[in-house]
């Protein structure tokens, strides 16, 4: 068992301040780890990084859904006007209303419209919530299955395949689940089995089975709505405008980012150990510019890596950058 490494450092005149250690591991399409950093068995939760394989039982029964939709289903999004309109499109179109939803009411975290519906006394509903995008894909894949009880149940039908799926792809038999915080099992898994399931979906080609069909529409539905999968100015959708090739990236909480590269078959799994997204951003973008598919000058990048540490009189007094040598 090797330890986390240093992968991320913020720089505050001579002196380093604050490191960030974590682990990285790249599987190619066999499956095989391709490269590691720190313990590439580590065990972890993928949070919301893996929603693509909690989708995957859902488009492999044969449900037929739009890009856009595909993409809601990945996502973590703002909750922004375009992202509550389609979940609520969605939700009617399937004859579900937002009391259905069991991820929990959060006000949106696109800014401008958390602050609109403060000033208009609206208040937060469940399609509003990060997560409504992947629990409108539940509802309709419970209904699918003529299920009973709570689509969020660990031992429910819907769950059950969603477990069966995620142990497939990652390899490996999860040693049990947690709940996520839109009251969702999340299922754990090592490191390399997060990242080996990406490689899958990165290797998924048309037609050869109903499994690689489905991860391929997936795949293809995040990289053409990275907007829908976070949201303007979020690290997962600039990534994907600004890569070099193609590329479908997808963040989770307490640290976790995963990669999937089609050209090359290759998957990505990241997990930064005290769990901090600027830690996450700035380590996935490095790796991403190690690999050629992000370049290191676009501003895309800078916004998260070699990125200026301001006061608040607008005078640069530090930097966040990659461990030297790590990467």
């Amino acid at each position: 068992m090797a330890d986390a490494i240093p992968m991320i450092e913020l720089w505050r005149g001579p002196f380093c301040e604050t490191v960030h250690r974590g682990h990285a591991v790249i599987c190619d399409g066999t499956g095989e780890v391709v490269e590691a950093w720190g313990d590439a068995g580590a065990r972890m939760f993928p949070r919301s990084s893996c929603k693509m394989v909690q989708a995957l039982p859902m488009v492999e029964a044969g449900i037929r859904l739009s890009p856009e939709r595909l993409a809601l289903a990945s996502s973590s999004h703002e909750g922004a006007p375009m992202h509550y309109d389609m979940v609520r499109d969605w939700l009617a179109e399937t004859g579900h209303t937002d009391d259905d939803l069991l991820c929990g009411r959060e006000a949106p975290r696109d800014r401008d419209y958390r602050h609109q519906m403060i000033r208009e006394g609206q208040r937060p509903e469940q399609a509003h919530n990060q997560c409504s995008g992947k629990h409108a894909g539940f509802l309709q894949f419970h209904r699918h299955l003529g299920a009973e009880g709570d689509y969020t149940d660990p031992n429910g039908p819907v769950q059950r395949q969603i477990r069966a799926a995620f142990e497939e792809v990652t390899g490996e038999d999860s040693p049990g689940y947690g709940i996520d915080g839109c009251a969702a099992p999340n299922f754990a898994t090592s490191m390399t089995g997060l990242a080996r399931a990406m490689a899958r979906f990165a290797g998924a080609v048309e037609g050869a089975d109903a499994r690689q069909t489905a991860m391929l529409a997936l795949r293809e539905g995040m990289m053409a709505h990275p907007e829908l999968v976070a949201g303007e100015g979020k690290a997962t959708t600039l990534f994907m405008r600004a890569a070099q090739e193609p590329l479908a990236v997808k963040a989770g909480a307490e640290g976790v980012f995963v990669g999937i590269l089609p050209g090359r078959g290759l998957g990505i799994a990241l997990k930064i150990t005290d769990g901090a997204p600027r830690a996450a951003e700035a380590a996935m973008a490095a790796l991403l510019v190690r690999l050629g598919v992000l370049d290191a000058a676009a501003p895309e990048v800078t916004a998260f890596l070699n990125t200026p540490v301001m006061n608040r009189a607008g005078a640069e007094v530090g930097q966040i950058r990659a461990t030297e040598g790590v990467f």
